[in-house]
């Protein structure tokens, strides 16, 4: 079953803490500060495989969580890296963020990976704050917090031919006849519910087809599941038209199709494509054929071919066509490939807010909630490095012309907090 939507959850490792410690050895009465630092949390990456073809394991497991560093030790050793979390994917997946609907990477190569969580650094242990004017310093950090989000994963098929058409055109039995798939077939409308792919040798070369669910009107707005089928015909390098010869009206159904095509992405109305009558071993579709070329070419169509997949006829015409066709073709450049390359996360801009709420203060924002995560309050020194901090980012001047006073509660993230000079 192919599965082409997925939403999971990712997190990555928080950072190992850094603690404090100082030599205790004989004959060493001033030992100095010696607690290392933590090690560095878990990636959460995304690998494109070519061994997978369906999104259909997200079904079962949408938690990823990759392991936390471990803690710094005495004697200035720090604690070890945890191993990146790696989740396979099939090649053609593209990676957003579920809240914002943001791109994130485009996995279009065997091989690419993407990291859609970074793991937290380590907390640094007491040793790196030593100064000349701070000979033994009781002050350390605790792991930097994981990253958590939600991301959506959408498999688009990677193949050089779409075949498209209304249901019941025919498509799944000419993907039978030209190629090694065994597609579903049956003379009824809506035979193929999920897309089949098909690869094609001819000489030495081979392309890959894809034959579409049959696609009806309103499909570019999800009837009928439009989105989910019509997403596989973005990277087709050239399409496949099929119309029913039997077809009540077949131009009507090519009208149809063509301007839901342009209606979903318009560079698919710019895509190459070849348009075949298919049913041409009934003798009302082959006494109508010379009309409904004329009326084709009307519209534009250049060379239209009469097929009959049943009875394979003009079937290695059209293939050595389709392979003298894509000889010509530049590869596709998409949006996807060209303006939006796989890419790492970014790091976070110094952003927060200010609310006052019943004389209470609430502080938000990423990174200073991170650096109140990291924190040790048990520790004076501790304390007065993040009041620094404070200052820096510009939060204890954003608090002051909001009002806080001396005793007034101030929470930053889930840290609370009694305001001080």
């Amino acid at each position: 079953m192919l599965v082409d939507e997925a939403k999971i959850f990712v997190a990555s490792g928080r950072g190992g803490d850094g603690i404090i410690a100082f030599r205790r050895e004989k004959y060493i009465p001033r030992g100095g500060p010696s607690g290392g630092n933590g090690g560095r949390g878990g990636d959460v990456i995304l690998k494109a495989d070519s061994n997978l073809n369906t999104l259909y394991y997200f079904r079962k497991k949408v938690h990823f969580k990759a392991r936390p560093g471990s803690s710094g030790g005495s004697s200035n050793k720090t604690g070890a890296n945890a191993d990146a979390l790696y989740v396979r994917v099939p090649i053609g997946t593209v990676v957003r963020d579920a809240e914002t609907g943001g791109l994130i990477a485009d996995l279009v190569k065997d091989g690419a990976e993407v990291t859609v969580a970074r793991g937290g650094r380590g907390g640094k242990g007491n040793s790196h704050f030593k100064s000349s004017a701070n000979q033994a310093p009781r002050i350390a950090e605790k792991g930097e917090p994981s990253v958590e989000r939600w991301i959506t994963l959408e498999l688009k098929m990677i193949a050089d031919i779409g075949l498209v058409g209304v249901p019941n055109a025919g498509k799944s039995t000419l993907l039978s006849v030209v190629s090694n798939a065994k597609p579903k077939i049956a003379d009824y409308p809506f035979t193929t519910l999920e897309p089949n792919l098909g690869t094609v040798i001819y000489d030495d070369l081979d392309l890959v087809f894809a034959d579409i669910p049959g696609l009806i009107e309103g499909a570019h707005q999800g009837v009928g599941l439009g989105h989910s089928f019509l997403r596989h015909v973005q990277r087709t390098r050239l399409i496949i038209h099929v119309l029913d010869g039997a077809a009540d009206d077949p131009i009507a159904d090519y009208n149809q199709i063509t301007t839901e095509l342009a209606l979903y992405d318009e560079r698919l109305a710019e895509r190459p494509e070849i348009v075949v009558v298919n049913k041409m071993d009934m003798p009302d579709v082959r006494e109508y054929w010379e009309l409904l070329k004329e009326q084709l070419e009307e519209r534009g169509v250049v060379n239209p071919m009469a097929i009959s997949a049943l009875t394979r006829e003009n079937i290695k015409p059209l293939i050595q066509r389709v392979f003298e066709e894509i000889a010509k073709l530049p590869e596709i450049e998409t949006e996807e490939n060209v303006e939006i390359p796989v890419y790492e996360l970014e790091e976070s801009d110094v952003v927060f807010e200010v609310e006052v709420e019943d004389g209470i203060y609430y502080v938000t924002g990423e990174r200073i909630e991170r650096a109140a995560a990291m924190t040790y309050w048990d520790y004076e020194e501790a304390v007065l490095r993040f009041q620094k901090t404070l200052e820096i980012l510009g939060v204890s001047e954003a608090l002051e012309k909001s009002g806080v006073k001396p005793g007034d509660t101030v929470f930053i993230g889930d840290f609370e907090l009694e305001w001080s000079e």
